[in-house]
């Protein structure tokens, strides 16, 4: 039942997927825009409506949400069927891609907010699938931190009252000095979701969800909502000068990039490689090449979701164990799965005429003609090194490096996991060249020099050496004992983790432990709570000594009243 239950999810997801990639080609040839507006209720000429877009960039992500979904769903089929309540991880996972979905195809920021949340509150239940500390710690940091980008929708909302209407597709020409401070709001909405600095430390903790989860949450739904946002945004964003968002972008990549070289969980490594593509398509968005960003989001998604899929399965060989230092000669057991692996790191590392290279190659061909200044320009190029340099790293430890005898060791492939991954491999191949043939139809002549053209190789080889020689040495060794602050501080993505936490639970338990002592259990204790203890129990006594002595009193009393007489 649990099976069929997959299958059937499998099924719908993949036709309508396709059906939605081949309308959204149409959509793309004929420039074709549809707006369904359906109203719900009328009552006294107030209306109440649900609007639909389909333009071709709506329905082409649709169309790739849906096809990386069901290939998560029909992987997922194999990897849960130990799991009792299986089928309670299915219907999470459809509610996670339906949300996806109204974010996706709504023009009004109601009905974002709709899927926004949706995605927000679905991606915790999911964070917390496996029920123990470290997984609620990582659910808790999720949910407070996407809180932050929902309280910047429900503002802008807010804020869209100057307007006549909550249907932002009409307002992206009009920009007034009043709509700084909505566009800010949508930015930090965007940032919150896409992890960007200062929000960088919820996405690798969020790797405590199932591994189908990472796959779906890192290639096509939760972290691509942010810069989905904001390409739909995106012609707002001319009026405003976006140096310094820009800089927190290419920083954001950079810092990733530098914490994945000195990390050893495998999860992890991924995740912070989709930051770096995240703070990739940001940038390019902030310069002003929102299509090409888009181009690449789509790329992205094939081959990261198969990279996903991959560390799953060897995850799974190695009986849960995500450390790459107890991997090594996967490739003699897992030949498949590592070929697919291999195939997935080369796209992301942008090899030329692999998926990854039409997009990456294009993205940097464009920013060099923008004319930044020379730090920015090196810092950008670094990355994209740095980049293929931790993939290096992550295939030396996997598929080539010396055996570690891991002892629980339980190697399979199975036809299932084998199934989901030919899809995903024959799109990281193909996929960058077709959508560059079909997004693209009039084709753009970039002129560079050629150290400008081939700079993007210079870096790749570079980071392929750079990579190769982290490999062979062990950073525990003198050398790096000497740095050790330095490779703390660069491998724990400068600090930000402890920050978005300890820090701030730390400093806001100390003070609120002050104020409990000082206030709680001080003046206020000695003050407010006890005061009314003492005067009932004034009172009580006084109460108590009259019933008892009454007699007594009320001859003294007697006493007292006739001698004030007789004077």
């Amino acid at each position: 039942m649990r099976i069929s239950f997959y299958s059937l999810s499998f099924f719908f997801l993949f036709f309508f997927g396709l059906g939605f990639f081949c309308v959204g080609l149409y959509f793309l040839k004929y420039s074709v825009l549809l707006l369904l507006d359906w109203e719900l209720i009328s009552i006294n000429s107030c209306s109440m409506t649900m609007t639909f877009i389909f333009d071709w960039m709506s329905v082409l992500f649709v169309g790739c949400v849906f096809f990386i979904s069901s290939m998560v769903i029909f992987y997922s089929g194999s990897y849960m069927s130990h799991d009792l309540y299986s089928v309670r991880f299915l219907y999470l996972v459809l509610l996670f891609v339906f949300s996806m979905f109204m974010m996706i195809i709504s023009p009004n920021l109601i009905s974002i907010l709709i899927g926004w949340d949706g995605l927000g509150l679905v991606s915790y239940c999911l964070v917390i699938y496996f029920q123990n500390y470290k997984s609620y710690n990582a659910g808790m940091l999720t949910i407070l931190t996407n809180r932050i980008g929902d309280v910047a929708i429900l503002l802008s909302i807010a804020w869209m009252l100057n307007l006549g209407s909550w249907h932002f597709i009409y307002y992206v020409g009009f920009f007034d000095d009043w709509m700084y401070l909505f566009i800010m709001m949508v930015i930090l909405a965007g940032f919150t979701k896409s992890a960007q600095i200062p929000f960088s430390s919820w996405l690798p903790a969020a790797m405590a969800a199932p591994t189908p989860v990472s796959a779906l949450v890192h290639s096509s739904t939760l972290v691509t909502a942010g810069v989905y946002l904001l390409i739909r945004f995106s012609n707002l964003l001319v009026n405003i000068d976006c140096w310094f968002l820009f800089l927190l972008s290419m920083m954001t990549m950079f810092m990733s990039g530098i914490g994945a070289c000195f990390e050893y969980d495998l999860k992890k490594i991924i995740a912070l490689s989709t930051l770096s593509q995240l703070g990739l398509m940001m940038s390019l968005i902030f310069v002003g090449f929102s299509v090409i960003s888009f181009f690449h989001l789509l790329t992205h998604a094939f081959f990261k979701a198969l990279l996903f899929l991959c560390a799953g399965l060897i995850i799974h060989c190695m009986n849960n164990s995500q450390d790459i230092r107890h991997m090594g000669c996967v490739v003699n057991n897992l030949p498949f799965t590592c070929c697919c692996f291999c195939i997935s790191n080369l796209s992301l590392c942008g090899i030329p005429f692999m998926s990854g290279f039409y997009s990456k190659d294009m993205m940097l061909e464009m920013y060099s003609m923008h004319g930044f200044n020379l730090f920015m320009y090196f810092v950008y190029y670094i990355s994209i090194g740095l980049t293929v340099c931790y993939s290096t790293r992550l295939m030396y430890y996997l598929v080539v490096g010396y055996n570690n005898l891991y002892s629980c060791q339980s190697y399979f492939e199975d036809n299932k996991m084998t199934f989901s991954m030919i899809f995903l491999t024959i799109m990281s191949i193909l996929g960058g060249s077709i959508l560059s043939w079909l997004i693209f139809i009039v084709p753009n002549i970039i002129l560079l020099s050629l150290i400008l053209k081939i700079m993007a190789l210079i870096f790749i080889f570079i980071g392929f050496f750079v990579g190769y020689q982290m490999s062979l040495y062990n950073f525990n060794n003198s050398f790096i004992s000497l740095v050790y602050c330095l490779s703390y501080f660069l491998g724990y993505m400068w600090f930000m983790p402890n920050i978005s936490t300890s820090f701030l639970s730390n400093y806001s338990m100390s003070f609120s432990n002050k104020v409990f002592n000082s206030i709680d259990l001080g003046w206020g204790e000695k003050f407010v709570s006890s005061s009314f203890l003492f005067l009932f129990n004034y009172l009580s006594k006084y109460n108590s000594y009259y019933q008892v002595n009454n007699i007594k009193l009320f001859m003294l009393s007697f006493f007292f009243i006739i001698i004030i007489f007789l004077i």
